[in-house]
């Protein structure tokens, strides 16, 4: 997929609403295109019978904020149009208030900002050790070698499993990431694998005091009744994907953005204070999930366009984070500095993202710890990106670390 043609004149725009479902758009560059749908047809229908494309940011908040007219429960994943949805208790991406409200109150606390302050020193020592093992000058893939561990092992820390079994876990998500799409054989062998291994923790710290994430869950009530086994591996599979895969790509996103805009490297090199807001503008500018699908419970209207009950509504997440009439006309540029920043890299409303205060943490020590470190981050190679209509993702950047 190339750039000339989401930005050809001769497409028309309704037609642009067709790419942003194939996968192969995203593994590309699909800024021209996205700029061109804000401003041509902010809502317009996909290559999908009944599903809308919606790219402008206030349209995005509108729906998000909306649930009784836009809800979850009828599917967030294109693929969900496809296919009978079951009725998963415990699953928060599915689930409408008052029903997920109840669910998430249950973990709540372990995501609240004093309790995930608690995990900056291990945070920091962990993030210190994988950049200590970086050879200056020499050609690393920052996806394998920090990207993928670091915010496992933390993960790993909040939820009271071995941290150095981090490889384990990797598989395990990447699994999960691949059945938004379509479950094989070998991605339900993994899946029941990783069924067996958190059920049988639930199993030993059920009675224990535990407060790591696994002890609260197998100790938690809803309605004074524990959570059953598919509802607590709704929320393992949910909490192991969200805490790894949003940092994942923040990280790998924010190293490649950094390295190729030295001026910004330079920029918070010079002032570290910078960091907090540099963590806000790499979310804005890596979005790393694309986009969730919304369903219309009834007639309404989108960006001036009617939608009938039934419709489908596809959010695209990385289209309002460049939003000229929120962020600027500068938003196709990176401003580690910029503020305001209302990104919506998090969702927004009832879903937003349960992790947040971890992924900002996360980033800002990984971002601290690397100033300390290296001088300055080169390219090394062009950035493999993953071809996914929901994860943006990178799956191998090659960079240089100077010291």
């Amino acid at each position: 997929m190339t750039v000339s043609f989401g930005t050809d004149a001769s497409v028309s725009p309704g037609s642009l609403g067709a790419l942003v479902t194939d996968p192969e758009f995203w593994a590309g560059d699909p800024y021209p295109t996205l700029a061109r749908l804000r401003r041509e047809a902010p809502v317009c229908r996909s290559a999908v019978p009944g599903l809308w494309v919606v790219s402008r940011y206030r349209d995005v908040v509108a729906v998000s904020r909306d649930p009784a007219t836009f809800c979850s429960s009828r599917g967030v994943l294109p693929m969900d149009m496809e296919r009978d949805l079951p009725e998963v208790p415990g699953a928060l991406l599915y689930v409408d208030p008052p029903e997920h409200g109840r669910y998430r109150r249950l973990v709540n606390p372990l995501f609240s900002t004093a309790r995930v302050r608690r995990l900056e020193g291990t945070s920091r020592a962990r993030a210190r050790a994988l950049l200590a093992a970086i050879t200056p000058g020499e050609t690393v893939d920052v996806v394998s070698a920090l990207a993928v561990p670091y915010p496992l092992q933390v993960i790993a820390d909040l939820l009271g499993i071995p941290a150095d079994e981090w490889p384990r876990y990797a598989v395990w998500t990447d699994h999960m990431v691949a059945a938004a799409s379509g479950v094989t054989p070998d991605t339900a062998r993994v899946l029941a694998e990783m069924s067996d291994f958190f059920l049988a923790l639930v199993a030993a710290r059920r009675d224990g005091g535990g407060d790591d994430l696994v002890s609260t869950l197998a100790q938690a009530r809803l309605d004074g009744a524990p959570l059953g086994d598919g509802e607590l591996m709704m929320f393992f599979g949910q909490l192991l994907v969200a805490g790894n895969e949003t940092t994942r790509n923040l990280i790998s996103g924010g190293l490649v953005a950094l390295a190729e805009h030295p001026d910004e490297w330079s920029r918070l090199a010079a002032d570290p204070g910078v960091v907090p807001r540099a963590v806000e503008e790499l979310l804005r500018w890596t979005s790393p999930v694309i986009s969730f699908m919304r369903t219309a419970t009834r007639p309404a209207l989108v960006g001036g366009v009617e939608v009938g009950a039934g419709d489908r509504l596809l959010l695209l997440y990385p289209s309002a984070n460049r939003d000229e009439a929120v962020f600027g006309p500068d938003a196709e540029r990176l401003d580690v500095g910029r503020h305001p920043n209302p990104h919506v890299a998090f969702g927004y409303g009832e879903h937003v993202c349960l992790g947040a205060a971890l992924a900002r943490l996360e980033a800002r020590v990984f971002l601290e710890e690397l100033l300390g470190r290296f001088r300055l981050l080169e390219p090394a190679g062009k950035p493999e990106r993953r071809a996914s209509e929901v994860i943006a993702g990178i799956r191998r950047a090659p960079l240089r670390f100077v010291a």
